[in-house]
């Protein structure tokens, strides 16, 4: 049995200036030493994997994202999206990499006339994958290096972010496997407002 259920329709929807919020994570980890020739010239693109999920009744593949609700915070609801989308926690960076407005190709006829749609993505390092998750049933997930991932991606404004999200990562040179140390629990409620069930937070 799941763990969770996903949450349906949108009475606890949160709105920016008629824009539907939408928060969302790029899930990623770094392939082991061992998984990979060693050999200094591998760049740091392909020591990165980042996991996405097909969509339901299509082919086509993107990034765990969803509607952020007015119980929740940005960063809870990325990591909710995460859990019932891909069945993955880890470790989610504050920071976001970026806002984009867009309109969904799923989007509801309410959903264009207010204006579409303005996502918030963060950076999820990968520390667990459940065997079971809320739409497992209606998603697969798969590991794609980075050139695949933007081949098969979607959402152009999806592409966008991962770009971001490659250049982030470049910039603060996370090339290596190393455990960051897990925030004390309580303080991380007291100072962050996360659910500790979804994930750690780092800044």
């Amino acid at each position: 049995m799941s763990v969770l259920s996903s949450r349906t329709g949108r009475d606890r929807q949160r709105y920016d200036n008629n824009f539907r919020l939408v928060s969302g994570c790029i899930p990623y980890r770094l392939i082991k030493a061992d998984e990979i020739e060693e050999d200094s010239s591998v760049d740091f693109v392909n020591k990165l994997e980042v996991l996405m999920v097909s969509s339901p009744n299509r082919h086509d593949l993107v990034f765990p994202k969803g509607g952020w609700e007015d119980d929740e915070t940005v960063l809870e609801a990325a990591s909710r999206e995460a859990i019932e989308e891909a069945g993955v926690k880890g470790i989610l960076r504050e920071v976001p990499l970026g806002v984009w407005q867009f309109r969904s190709k799923s989007s509801t006829v309410e959903d264009e006339c207010l204006g579409g749609c303005k996502g918030y993505m963060f950076a999820l390092e990968v520390t667990e994958e459940l065997e079971d998750w809320p739409e497992r049933e209606n998603r697969q997930r798969k590991w794609l290096n980075v050139k695949e991932a933007l081949e098969l991606c979607r959402y152009e404004w999806m592409q966008r972010a991962l770009e971001d999200f490659l250049r982030v990562m470049e910039d603060e040179g996370r090339l290596t496997t190393e455990e960051e140390p897990v925030q004390d629990s309580s303080k991380l409620e007291e100072e962050c407002q996360i659910d500790p069930w979804y994930c750690f937070v780092v800044n």
